[in-house]
C-alpha cells in the first residue's frame, strides 16, 4: 500500500511563492508518473500539473503554466510543485498522486491510483 504525504503548504500573500513537496512514507513512486491537483471550497478537483516518471516531460494546466513548476527526485521518493506568482485563485487544497508506471504525464483523475491526504495553500489578496 503506498502513502504519499504533502507538505509545504501555508498562507501566502498574492505574488509570493510556496513549495510544496509530496513524499513516499510507503512504497515508491519512481517508476510512475506522478501529478499535482488541487481542490478549492465548492469547486471540483482540477489537475494542475503532472511529470513523467523519468521527470523528463511535463504537463501543466492552463491556469498554472509560467508559474508552476513540476518536478521530482525519484533517489528521494520526492515529488515538487513549485508555486510562483501565486494568485487568490490559486488557494485550495493541493493533492499529490501516483499515475502510471512508466507513463508520460497524465492530466485525468482516472489515470491516478493513489492520493495524499492534502495541504492546504491560502493565497491573500
Amino acid at each position: 500500500q503506498v502513502q504519499l504525504v504533502e507538505s509545504g503548504g501555508g498562507l501566502v500573500q498574492a505574488g509570493g511563492s510556496l513549495r510544496l513537496s509530496c513524499a513516499a512514507s510507503r512504497g515508491s513512486f519512481g517508476n510512475y508518473a506522478m501529478g499535482w491537483f488541487r481542490q478549492a471550497p465548492g469547486k471540483e478537483r482540477e489537475f494542475v500539473a503532472a511529470i513523467s516518471w523519468s521527470g523528463g516531460s511535463t504537463s501543466y494546466a492552463d491556469s498554472v503554466k509560467g508559474r508552476f513548476i513540476i518536478s521530482r527526485d525519484n533517489a528521494k521518493n520526492t515529488l515538487y510543485l513549485q508555486m510562483n506568482s501565486l494568485k487568490p485563485e490559486d488557494t485550495a487544497v493541493y493533492y499529490c498522486a501516483r499515475g502510471g508506471i512508466n507513463r508520460a504525464p497524465a492530466r485525468e483523475s482516472y489515470e491516478y491510483d493513489y492520493w495524499g491526504q492534502g495541504t492546504q495553500v491560502t493565497v491573500s489578496s
